[in-house]
């Protein structure tokens, strides 16, 4: 038997957010029955847990339906908010494919309110297939450049005139799983709040409700180019289109030479409880 915990991430309310189902002790479960575990949830990301190796309090590995990721944010933060509840800790540093993330609590009561990320410091660049990228999504005319993002997954950002854009968006998914191996984040806004939608095919997610791994490139891309300031927090909504809002807080700080960190973060609440037989 394998206890699990789904937990939504990115909200403070109960079945909405992003949910993560977490595997807490998986220990003796293979690569390819983790990976058929998270077909089996069907949730945009499956969480496995197990003891520390290289120094951090606990070791994860992340799967969505169809790929392991090295890193994603909500599964994160949602291992760390079930891991750190039951506990008096102030922080846990979990072990991932791209290296330990801190993960901070704030509680209130001794419940944890908020969690916050530090995330790997992403790369970027031009990317590639941007024409192919923009006839997908039904779009003309980008505001910013079309830039790939890299923290683990590769992130492909596309800013929209107006939120009503982001909004009404009906992008082919076809042709957008043709695109091999991104996620592509579409959003608008201004000042510190941005409204976003996360399409990631390729990784067997159409639709994700709230992508904390895609929040920290993001404050880094419009830092970048101008739409904010370096040390600025933004708010971003994600995931009305589907039923599951939820709201990601982001900060870049450093400069456009160089990029000091990165930090995401939001709530979590527990919703269920369960053993795996399998």
């Amino acid at each position: 038997m394998h206890r699990y915990i789904v937990v939504d991430v990115f909200t403070d309310t109960p079945l909405e957010g992003n949910p993560a189902a977490v595997v807490t002790d998986a220990h003796g479960i293979p690569a390819e029955r983790m990976q058929r575990i998270a077909r089996e949830f069907n949730l945009s990301e499956t969480v496995f847990v197990f003891p520390a190796q290289d120094g951090g309090d606990a070791r994860v590995r992340i799967f969505t339906p169809s790929v392991e990721l090295p890193f994603a944010g909500h599964p994160v933060l949602g291992a760390a908010f079930v891991l750190g509840e039951p506990a008096a800790m102030q922080r846990i540093r979990l072990e991932t494919g791209v290296g330990v993330v801190p993960v901070e609590f704030a509680r209130e009561n001794g419940r944890i309110v908020s969690c916050s990320m530090r995330q790997p410091v992403p790369t970027w660049e031009l990317y590639e297939q941007a024409g192919e990228l923009l006839a997908a999504l039904g779009v003309e005319s980008p505001g910013l450049p079309v830039e790939a993002y890299r923290n683990g997954p590769r992130h492909v950002y596309v800013e929209l005139a107006s939120e009503q854009e982001v909004a009404s968006l009906q992008p082919d998914m076809g042709a957008l799983a043709k695109l091999p191996g991104i996620g592509v984040g579409c959003f608008a806004g201004t000042g510190g709040r941005w409204k976003a939608r996360y399409f990631g095919p390729a990784f067997g997610v159409p639709e994700d409700p709230a992508t904390g791994s895609a929040a920290g490139p993001l404050a880094v891309h419009l830092a970048r180019h101008g739409r904010i300031a370096f040390g600025q927090e933004i708010e971003i909504s994600q995931g009305a289109e589907i039923g599951r809002p939820a709201r990601l807080y982001a900060r870049a700080a450093g400069s456009a030479d160089r990029i000091d960190s990165v930090e995401v973060a939001g709530a979590a609440v527990i919703v269920a409880r369960g053993e795996l037989d399998a």
